[in-house]
C-alpha cells in the first residue's frame, strides 16, 4: 500500500468517527500572528509546542529554510494576505539550527535532476528565460543571517502595514529552545 493510500484509508475513519470536531476553529489566528518557518519534519509538532501554539492560534507558512527568496513571491503574498485579510498583526520568521539549507549548493541538485531524467534543454531554457538556477537553488551559510535577511525584506516591503512588528528567531530542533535574532517592540 502506498503512503497516500494509507493516509486516505485513515482519513475515512477519521471523518467517520468525527475526530475532526476537536480541531474546529476559524480561519482567523487567535494569537494574531503569522509565522514563516522551515518545512523540516522535526519542527512539525515541536515548534508549536515550544511556542505554546494550539490549533487555530497562528498562520504558519513553511518552506525550505524559512527563506523569502523573492519580495513578490508566494511566501510574501501569504504574509501580506494574513496581515490584511486574516487578522494577523505580527510576523515571526523562525529558522532552525541544523537546517538542510545550510551550505546547500545548486550543482548537486542539478546533477540529480539530470540523472533522474530532466532534459538539459530544460535547464538551458530556464537560463535563457532569465532564471538564475544557481541562485534559486542556493541555501545559506548562517541561519541567523538568513533569518535577518528575511526579516529585513518583510520590514521593507511596501505592502507591510505600518507599525507591524516583525521578529526573527532560531529554534533548536533538538530542545525547542528559541534564540532571538531580532525582536521588534
Amino acid at each position: 500500500m502506498s503512503v497516500i493510500d494509507s493516509m486516505l484509508e485513515y482519513n475515512k475513519k477519521f471523518v467517520e468517527n468525527k475526530e475532526y470536531e476537536k480541531y474546529i476553529t476559524t480561519k482567523f489566528p487567535d494569537k494574531k500572528i503569522v509565522i514563516l518557518t522551515c518545512m523540516d519534519t522535526r519542527l512539525l509538532e515541536l515548534l508549536p509546542r515550544a511556542m505554546n501554539l494550539g490549533n487555530g492560534d497562528a498562520k504558519i507558512i513553511k518552506n525550505a529554510g524559512a527563506i523569502i527568496s523573492h519580495p513578490f513571491g508566494s511566501i510574501m503574498r501569504s504574509i501580506i494576505v494574513a496581515l490584511y485579510e486574516l487578522q494577523a498583526d505580527e510576523v515571526a520568521v523562525i529558522g532552525h539550527y541544523g537546517c538542510g539549507m545550510t551550505g546547500l549548493k545548486a550543482d548537486p541538485i542539478i546533477d540529480k535532476a539530470l540523472d533522474s531524467g530532466m532534459d538539459r534543454s530544460s535547464l538551458e531554457a530556464l537560463e535563457y528565460a532569465g532564471v538564475d538556477v544557481e541562485q534559486w537553488l542556493k541555501g545559506f551559510d548562517n541561519v541567523e543571517e538568513s533569518v535577518q535577511n528575511s526579516v529585513d525584506l518583510i520590514r521593507k516591503h511596501p505592502f507591510l502595514p505600518a507599525n507591524t512588528p516583525v521578529h526573527g528567531l532560531v529554534i533548536s530542533p533538538e530542545t525547542g529552545e528559541l534564540t532571538v535574532v531580532d525582536k521588534q517592540e
